[in-house]
C-alpha cells in the first residue's frame, strides 16, 4: 500500500516548471498551483496577460491532486436550507453555480484536449436512515420544481439499480454531476498554461507581500522577488505564508481516502453499475467511485485529524472497515493506495472570493471544490480584468471565526459532536 495519491501517482507528470529565479515584474502573480489558480492563469494569459504562477510545492500537489474525484453541481448544504437561510432568488443563484462550474470543467477539457476520463456519470446522495430518506424527498420536491428537474429519488426497493448493498434506505441522483482523473485534470491544466505562456515557480513558498500601491505588489519568495501589477491568491488552506487573514476564517479539516487495488469489470458491475459518484447522508460520512481503471475508491472524514504519514495510515484502516460494512464483497481485496488531504472549510460551507488589501483570492471550497475553484478560477480572471459583477460571492460576509488563529485545536470536539448527531438523528 502506498502513502500516496492515486491521482497524482497515476497521472502524466507535469515537467513545465520553470528553472530560472524569479525576478522583474509580470501583469499577474498567481499564488496557488491547484485548479483556481491554474484556471485562472489560462484565462489571464488567454486575455493578453503575462501571468507568473508559483507553488509552495509542486503544481496539484495540495487538493487538487488529493481530493475524492467527484466533481458534482448541487450545493454543499441542503438546498432547502439554503433556501431558508438566504431566499430563494440567491439559493438559485448559488445552485446555478455549481452547474455552471460543472460545464466550466467540461469546457475547459475540451478547449484544451485535456485527456482525463471526464464524463457525466452523475451523483448520487444516499440515506444511511430511512427519516434521511424522508428528508431527501423533500428536498427532491423543492429542487425539482424550483431549480433542478435533472434530478430524481431512487427508492429503497430500486436500490440495487445503483449500488451493490442494502446498507442505503434510497437516495437522490443529480445528474449533472461528473467523474474525472483529477491528476490528469491538474496536469493537463498546468501543461495548458504554459503553452498559453504562463510562467510556472514549484517549490517557491511565499514569504512575505509587500502592498507598493493599488493592487502593485512585490512577491517575496524563496525563489526570488516578483513585482506584480495584481496578484491572485489560490492557496485554499496554505499552513505556510504570510495569510494569517485567510487562516483565521478557513477550519483546516482532514478527509481520509483508500483505493482499491483493480477490480474485475463483473465485480465493478456489481457494485456500481452507473458508475455515479456516491456520497452518504451522514455529518461524518463516507464517498465512493470507480476509478478509470476499475478500481473502487473510498473515502471519508474517518478521523477528525489533520493529514500527515501517521494520521493517514490510520484513518486507512478505518476506511477499510467502513468500507467492507458497506461492500462485504470486498473482504480480502487488496488496498494499494492510502493518503489524506485538507479541506478548506469555512463557517457556512459557502466559498468566498473577492479582495482583501490589494490582493485577490478565491477560496474556501468546503469540500466541494473541483468544479467551483476551476470556475472560480475563470471568475476571478474577468473580475481582475474589471467585471466585479462576475463574482457571485462578492457581498458576502467573511468574519473571522472565533477562538481560531492556528492549527486547529477544537476539530476533536467538533468530531464528537458530529458524531453524536449521527447517533441521535
Amino acid at each position: 500500500m502506498k502513502l500516496a495519491s492515486y491521482w497524482l501517482d497515476t497521472a502524466p507528470p507535469f515537467t513545465g516548471g520553470t528553472s530560472d529565479d524569479l525576478a522583474g515584474r509580470a501583469d499577474v502573480v498567481v499564488i496557488g498551483g491547484g485548479f483556481t489558480g491554474l484556471s485562472a492563469a489560462i484565462a489571464l494569459a488567454k486575455n493578453g496577460a503575462d501571468v507568473v504562477l508559483i507553488d509552495a510545492s509542486r503544481v496539484g500537489a495540495g487538493a487538487s491532486g488529493r481530493n475524492g474525484g467527484q466533481c458534482n453541481n448541487g450545493l454543499a448544504a441542503d438546498f432547502r436550507g439554503a433556501v431558508e437561510q438566504l431566499g430563494l432568488a440567491q439559493a438559485r443563484t448559488l445552485y446555478r453555480a455549481y452547474d455552471a462550474a460543472v460545464d466550466t470543467v467540461e469546457r475547459l477539457v475540451r478547449e484544451e484536449e485535456i485527456d482525463c476520463d471526464f464524463a457525466r456519470t452523475g451523483k448520487i446522495k444516499l440515506a444511511a436512515k430511512p427519516e434521511h430518506y424522508e428528508k431527501l424527498a423533500r428536498t427532491h420536491e423543492v429542487l425539482a420544481r424550483e431549480v433542478d428537474p435533472d434530478t430524481k429519488l431512487v427508492p429503497a426497493p430500486a436500490m440495487r439499480s445503483e449500488i451493490g448493498t442494502d446498507r442505503y434506505h434510497g437516495g437522490l441522483v443529480f445528474g449533472k454531476s461528473a467523474s474525472m482523473h483529477m491528476g490528469k485534470f491538474v496536469h493537463g491544466l498546468a501543461r495548458a498554461a504554459t503553452r498559453h505562456g504562463v510562467r510556472i515557480y514549484e517549490n517557491a513558498p511565499v514569504t512575505k507581500l509587500n502592498r507598493v500601491r493599488g493592487y502593485e505588489h512585490e512577491v517575496i519568495t524563496s525563489r526570488g522577488t516578483i513585482r506584480a501589477s495584481q496578484v491572485l491568491l489560490a492557496t485554499g488552506t496554505s499552513t505556510v505564508g504570510p495569510f494569517f487573514h485567510y487562516r483565521r476564517r478557513i477550519v483546516p479539516i482532514g478527509s481520509f481516502i483508500i483505493v482499491t487495488e483493480p477490480l474485475p469489470t463483473e465485480t465493478v458491475d456489481a457494485l456500481m453499475p452507473t458508475r455515479r459518484m456516491a456520497t452518504d447522508s451522514k455529518n461524518v460520512g463516507s464517498y465512493f467511485r470507480i476509478t478509470p481503471d476499475n478500481r473502487l475508491l473510498f473515502g471519508g472524514r474517518a478521523r477528525f485529524a489533520m493529514s500527515n504519514p501517521l494520521s493517514d495510515a490510520k484513518s486507512g484502516k478505518i476506511l477499510e472497515r467502513t468500507m467492507h460494512a458497506v461492500f462485504p464483497s470486498l473482504r480480502g481485496v487488496g488496498i494499494d493506495y492510502c493518503w489524506g488531504g485538507l479541506v478548506d472549510m469555512t463557517a457556512d460551507r459557502l466559498p468566498r472570493a473577492g479582495e482583501h488589501d490589494g490582493v485577490f483570492y478565491s477560496m474556501g471550497y468546503s469540500g466541494h471544490g473541483t468544479q467551483m475553484s476551476t470556475h472560480m478560477g475563470v471568475v476571478m480572471a474577468e473580475v481582475m480584468s474589471g467585471k466585479p459583477e462576475a463574482n457571485i460571492w462578492r457581498d458576502m460576509e467573511w468574519p473571522a471565526i472565533p477562538g481560531h488563529f492556528g492549527p486547529p485545536w477544537f476539530l476533536p470536539f467538533v468530531g464528537a459532536y458530529y458524531r453524536l448527531q449521527d447517533i441521535l438523528h
